[in-house]
Parts: C-alpha cells; sequence; structure tokens
C-alpha cells in the first residue's frame, strides 16, 4: 500500500504525523511540498480525496493570505488554486494519501484513518 505524505519538516504536527505513520510500520513517499508544490491538476485531486474546498485547505494565518487578498469572496476557486500552487506555504499541512483517499494530519490521528 502506498502512502505519501505532504510534508513540511518545520511543522511540529507535520512531523507528529509522520512519526506517527512509522511507528504504524508505514514507510510513506515524503513530498515536502514546499520544495516540490503539487501540480493544479495533482492538488484538485487531493482536495477532492479530502473533500476540501480550496478555502478549506488555505492557511489563513500566513503572511502571503493576506498580502494575496485571498478572503475576497469574489476569487474562484481556480485563484485560489492557482495561489496556492505559487505559494505553497499557503497549503494546509499534512496531508497524507493512502488506499485513494486522502486525510488532512490535524490532529495527526486523522491520517490512521485512511490506511
Amino acid at each position: 500500500m502506498p502512502v505519501v505524505i505532504y510534508h513540511n519538516p518545520n511543522c511540529s504536527k507535520s512531523r507528529q504525523t509522520l512519526e506517527l505513520l512509522e511507528k504504524q510500520g508505514v514507510n510513506p513517499t515524503i513530498v515536502e511540498y514546499l520544495k516540490t508544490p503539487p501540480t493544479a491538476e495533482k492538488l484538485r485531486e487531493i482536495l477532492a480525496q479530502l473533500g476540501f474546498s480550496p478555502r478549506d485547505l488555505l492557511r489563513k494565518k500566513e503572511d502571503e493570505y493576506a498580502e494575496l487578498d485571498l478572503d475576497n469572496p469574489s476569487l474562484s476557486d481556480d485563484d485560489l488554486i492557482d495561489c496556492m500552487i505559487k505559494h505553497p506555504i499557503l497549503i494546509e499541512r499534512p496531508i497524507v494519501l493512502a488506499n485513494g483517499k486522502a486525510a488532512l494530519g490535524r490532529p495527526p490521528e486523522q491520517a490512521l484513518k485512511i490506511l
């Protein structure tokens, strides 16, 4: 069963989720998404698997969120996805993919539900 984690090693929740997976005997493929952001197509796929809208996956406390006026309700999903690809710090983390499903590791135990 291939498992992928979209990971930020500087994020405590991301580190905790990775550690939890490893304790379960899972050796996930680690994607440091700040270095290698998902494509727009992949992000749409992840959103669908999560059952989230792009707004649901935005990190609202990041400076870029305010700077880019991302709370503007006139922005389309495509606009938000474009911003998330250009500024991957805006993508909530960690995201775990397994078995054709996705989970946001907040809290980290959420990731276990899709294994």
